[in-house]
């Protein structure tokens, strides 16, 4: 923002020339002006970022251990399943509430805070790998849906899936975040609907259910499902999103001052803006004066926005609770109900995949990848049953690429202040699952190995994450209890050991 001399504030778009519906970093609001004016006492509208972060946890690499897992062992690792969204929903509000009190994502509190150069970007290497990885498995997962329903080539599946992602990201540019969550929203009803229909033809052992419910595994291999299906439950890319969407949804279209009686420059999620009029700092994109560009080699020791006056500090998080008109407690309220929502169809729906698995494929030979579940639902419940499947499939890998690029760009953006536009973000992530698909790698054993990269990134999201929002420096009054401190550094050392193991077993071959 920037003080017009008249005691207001000039917006954003009118500094920079920006669309009004999208921010200064090219990224779409999640709200417009007069929908934010109107909808403060309607309770559905604090609703949604967490029903996109939430299609994460129903992508290719989910469905694919989950049938493994229910094939293999049956309702052995039913307990996995509920506890792993257990364990979700804690992180994901925790990141949701990282976003909301600083207006910051994760990415762009860590760039901030990581003074070397060279540290931020071996991070961002990381969590790019990650976002990557996410991609060819959604990729991969559309191809191979495609395939099934069509007898499309993996190839050309894999390009029509991106294609298509690449049209869902431009709604998300071009029409608003409203009509990307309106889309997202029925993908996840197709995704609900085409796995758990199963179970209405072959309901699942009651008994055999509750009997999963109780931890305990059967050998190495149940360990290594167990592991894979946290691992494709807890994802990285989806802690660095979720954040990133809670600021944009409530990001307000004017901040106040944040400090005393000097304007100070504010940007919409409600940090200081990078180059909005600061003291020394061109515009985003702009080399600063005596600073290369973001990334190269002339960078400051100095984070982006490292020496941003105000950025995180109290006087920060007040202008923008009021700026926005709205209390920070009654957002973290309804964020509450957000990821609860969220999360419980998100594991439903992982459950009835496993169900599903478990009540109709158990023993039975070629069920290990995704191409011999559909046969075999195909040949033991009929077409409908195995068609569903496939375009639930389908669904997860469209709806599911669309996050995960928007993960990307702001992990880049974050922790580098560089920006690319998502649909040249899609084409280039596009390259390395056609490069998989093109070689003939098996699909089901790329979508394995894509979870192994994701299992790398987990300690890297998660610790960062428990220990930020721990601290009062930088959430305040809304810093973690004591006893979410706590459930956030056990459910964090389990996970890791967990994805340790999982590494071990799969480079031991045990």
């Amino acid at each position: 923002m920037r003080w017009d001399g008249s005691g207001g504030l000039t917006s954003i778009s009118t500094v920079f020339g920006y669309p009004k519906n999208m921010y200064y970093f090219g990224m779409p609001k999640t709200l417009d002006a007069v929908d934010r004016r109107h909808a403060p006492g309607r309770a559905l509208w604090l609703l949604g970022p967490a029903m996109v972060a939430g299609v994460a946890y129903l992508d290719p690499g989910n469905v694919a251990s989950n049938m493994t897992a229910g094939a293999t062992f049956g309702y052995l690792l039913v307990w996995v399943v509920v506890l792993g969204n257990v364990i979700a929903w804690l992180i994901q509000y925790l990141s949701a509430k990282l976003g909301i009190v600083t207006g910051e994502s994760l990415p762009q509190i860590l760039g901030r805070r990581m003074r070397r150069p060279a540290a931020r970007r071996l991070y961002w290497l990381q969590a790019e790998a990650v976002a990557m990885a996410t991609d060819v498995a959604e990729v991969i997962g559309g191809a191979v849906a495609l395939h099934l329903l069509f007898g499309v080539p993996l190839v050309w599946g894999g390009t029509i899936t991106g294609v298509v992602s690449m049209g869902l990201l431009l709604i998300q540019t071009r029409r608003g975040a409203r009509a990307f969550e309106t889309v997202l929203i029925g993908m996840l009803v197709i995704i609900a609907v085409g796995f758990s229909f199963g179970l209405l033809i072959a309901p699942p052992d009651p008994a055999g259910v509750a009997a999963g419910l109780v931890p305990r595994f059967e050998g190495s291999t149940s360990v290594l499902l167990a592991a894979s299906i946290l691992g494709a439950t807890i994802m990285p890319h989806a802690i660095y999103a979720h954040s990133a969407l809670a600021r944009d949804r409530f990001a307000p279209d004017a901040t106040g001052m944040t400090t005393g009686a000097t304007p100070t420059p504010v940007r919409a999620g409600g940090a200081l803006a990078s180059g909005e009029d600061a003291p020394g700092r061109g515009a985003p994109g702009e080399d600063a004066p005596g600073r290369g560009a973001p990334g190269g080699d002339a960078l400051s020791e100095d984070g982006p926005g490292a020496d941003a006056p105000g950025a995180g500090t109290p006087a920060a998080r007040t202008a923008l609770e009021q700026a926005r008109g709205i209390s920070t407690a009654r957002l973290l309220r309804a964020t509450r109900w957000d990821v609860t929502i969220a999360l419980a169809v998100a594991g439903t729906v992982n459950l009835a995949i496993l169900l599903l698995a478990a009540a109709n494929l158990a023993g039975v030979d070629g069920t290990d990848s995704l191409e011999g579940a559909y046969a075999a639902l195909r040949d033991g419940l009929g077409p409908l049953v195995a068609t569903l499947f496939a375009v639930g499939l389908l669904a997860s890998g469209l709806a599911s690429t669309s996050v995960g690029a928007y993960a990307g760009a702001e992990i880049m953006h974050g922790l580098l202040r560089a920006r690319i536009p998502l649909v040249v973000r899609r084409l280039v992530t596009l390259v390395p699952a056609l490069g998989i698909l093109g070689l003939g790698v098996d699909p089901t054993l790329a979508l394995v190995l894509s979870q192994v990269v994701l299992s790398f990134g987990i300690p890297f999201a998660l610790i960062p994450l428990v220990a930020l929002t721990a601290r009062a420096d930088v959430l305040g009054r809304h810093r973690n209890s004591r006893a979410t401190t706590i459930a956030g550094v056990l459910a964090s050392a389990f996970l890791i050991t967990l994805n340790v193991v999982l590494l071990w077993l799969v480079f031991t071959g045990g």
